[in-house]
């Protein structure tokens, strides 16, 4: 047991030691403003003594006493209350200072490791996992921060009254200060025994977060297939565990309390009637009696923070654990510095393999050649490995081997599933870079996008989480116009205009290849009328090239390519027949 006190008081130090790096000074004038606080404690039981020896009993006894006198003792025992007041304002002021420092630090630094880690390590993450420990760790690793000058205030304020306690009456002084080593006795076994508490509701509360995060983003799966029970049942089961871990928390700090509550309470009423026979046997004054009391009963709260101060540790170390498990986690190598750059706008893509995880290949020795300025259509099977082709230009994903050769400017990817973010049109186009509007317009134009100058406040519209208030059609537009306002060299088409009626379609693809001279689209497609707008085509069957030309050489040459073009004609003229395209 002794080793592991002191193994965690280790902890408990490097803890302290590391959320403070940054924020000493905040700190240090908390834990003074804590001390004054203490000393003017220790001194108000001074004072104490003094208003009952020097100007009560005398009253009676004498039946009057010195003005001067009473002037005296009350000025100081004011003086002390407001020099004990300040020292409480400058503890929590800076004690909170300090906390919020150290949160706000801690979840900028999750942020950035997050940014710095590429694309393959987020596919292996949960994005609500992710902000738990952004947010709710952050201020669970920091929760001991805020009581703890407070604490070094008490352990101040045990040292100077346990002085003045033996000074004043030694019999009564020893019985009091025995109570001290009980109490944190008592800390300490309630702090190991709290640990497994804290630990598990903590790792339950990141998925919980992480279920919930999950199960709002496919909201419209769940009510589509009617699977409502099923999610409740499944985040139920995780809340159960997480009540279950945090009612067995309060359970043992209740008990805890209680004793740090009886036991100070019964030790009171001891030193009362002992310091009652004292006073009778001559040994003590009612004042310092008096004193002694007051003294010893101001001490029951601070010595409960101490325990508060204890119990909040085990709750820190779980979220400082969580997040240096997350900090602590090398940063991968980023997929864009696996791309050789070329001089031009072309692509070359050399016996490139790639699998997921190791397992099947979902590219099996591609090589490709696409001259500056073309438009080539990436066409195959679902599960062809197109839209990995298109992922790894983009410098997404490492080739584990081959080479990807790309312009020194990068290329700049449009996603089938257009994201928007919860703001305005203009801030979706621009993401922050200072775009001129000229640019903007005509970028909006060659996207066949003009629709935004009609919503109610034009690029100022704010258009909801993920583009909530916009259709399919009208997201694919905006997504396309955020690529083409930074005049890619290299522009990547995930069957971006999927949603887009023929007509709107043909309009962008032609405004594309007359406003782009100079740019080589790379654009996966499965609409033929799209396929046939394309410079040439690339097929692609089981991860490899099958064929790249021109689409009626291809239709003329490789049946497979033919069938699967006149099935996708099929496709797509029953499914328009059905729903109708989307070019709103």
């Amino acid at each position: 047991m002794a080793a592991e006190t002191g193994n965690r008081l280790v902890q408990a130090f490097r803890l302290v030691r590391a959320l403070l790096r940054h924020q000493k000074r905040t700190f240090f004038i908390a834990c003074g403003g804590a001390a004054v606080f203490a000393a003017c404690t220790v001194g108000s039981a001074a004072v104490v003594k003094l208003i009952i020896d020097d100007v009560i009993t005398p009253r009676f006894e004498d039946g009057e006493v010195a003005a001067s006198t009473v002037a005296g003792v009350l000025g100081l025992l004011i003086l002390l209350g407001f020099v004990r007041a300040a020292g409480v304002v400058v503890r929590r002021t800076w004690a909170g200072r300090t906390a919020w420092g150290v949160t706000e630090r801690l979840s900028a630094e999750v942020v950035d490791r997050l940014a710095e880690q590429p694309v393959p390590w987020h596919r292996r993450q949960t994005t609500g996992d992710l902000i738990t420990r952004a947010g709710v760790d952050a201020e669970a690793a920091t929760a001991v921060l805020q009581p703890l000058p407070f604490a070094s205030g008490v352990v101040v304020m045990v040292f100077l009254s346990t002085v003045w306690l033996l000074i004043t009456d030694l019999p009564l002084g020893i019985a009091a200060v025995c109570v001290f080593p009980v109490l944190i006795a008592l800390n300490i076994g309630y702090q190991r025994r709290v640990d497994r508490y804290y630990n598990t509701a903590q790792d339950e509360l990141g998925r919980l977060s992480s279920a919930v995060h999950e199960s709002f983003e496919g909201v419209a799966v769940v009510k589509s297939f009617g699977a409502e029970h099923r999610e409740t049942e499944r985040l139920a089961l995780i809340a159960g565990r997480l009540r279950e871990a945090r009612l067995g928390a309060v359970r043992l700090r209740s008990i805890f309390e209680s004793l740090l509550d009886g036991i100070p309470n019964v030790v009171n009423i001891g030193l009362l009637v002992g310091g009652a026979f004292r006073v009778r046997a001559g040994e003590m004054t009612v004042g310092e009696l008096t004193s002694f009391i007051y003294l010893f009963t101001l001490l029951v709260f601070p010595l409960r923070l101490i325990g508060f101060t204890l119990s909040e540790l085990p709750h820190s170390l779980a979220g400082w654990g969580r997040i240096r498990s997350l900090l602590d986690q090398p940063v991968d190598p980023d997929p864009v510095l696996t791309l050789h750059r070329g001089s031009d706008n072309s692509v070359h893509v050399r016996d490139v393999h790639y699998s997921h995880d190791g397992d099947r290949e979902v590219l099996t020795g591609v090589t490709a050649e696409i001259d500056a300025g073309r438009t080539v259509a990436v066409v195959g099977a679902t599960g062809a490995g197109k839209t990995t082709l298109l992922h790894l230009i983009a410098g997404l994903v490492p080739p584990e081997r081959g080479t990807v050769t790309v312009p020194e400017a990068g290329a700049e990817m449009v996603f089938q599933e257009a994201f928007l973010l919860a703001g305005t049109v203009r801030d979706n186009i621009t993401l922050g870079a200072d775009v001129p509007n000229d640019a903007v317009e005509l970028a909006l134009q060659v996207a066949e996008a003009d629709f935004v100058h009609s919503l109610p406040q034009g690029l100022d519209t704010e258009i909801g989480e993920r583009g909530v208030g916009l259709s399919g059609g009208q997201r694919q537009r905006l997504a396309l116009t955020r690529a083409l306002v930074r005049r890619p060299a290299v522009l990547l088409l995930d069957d971006t205009t999927s949603a887009l009626d023929p007509a709107t379609e043909a309009k962008v693809i032609a405004n594309l290849k007359a406003a782009l001279t100079t740019t080589t689209v790379v654009a996966v497609a499965s609409r033929p009328s799209t396929i046939a707008l394309a410079d040439d085509v690339l097929y692609l069957v089981d991860g490899e090239v099958v064929a790249h030309g021109l689409h009626d050489e291809l239709m003329d040459t490789v049946p497979a390519y033919r069938q699967l073009i006149e099935a996708f004609e099929h496709d797509r003229a029953a499914l328009d027949a059905e729903l109708g395209g989307d070019g709103a």
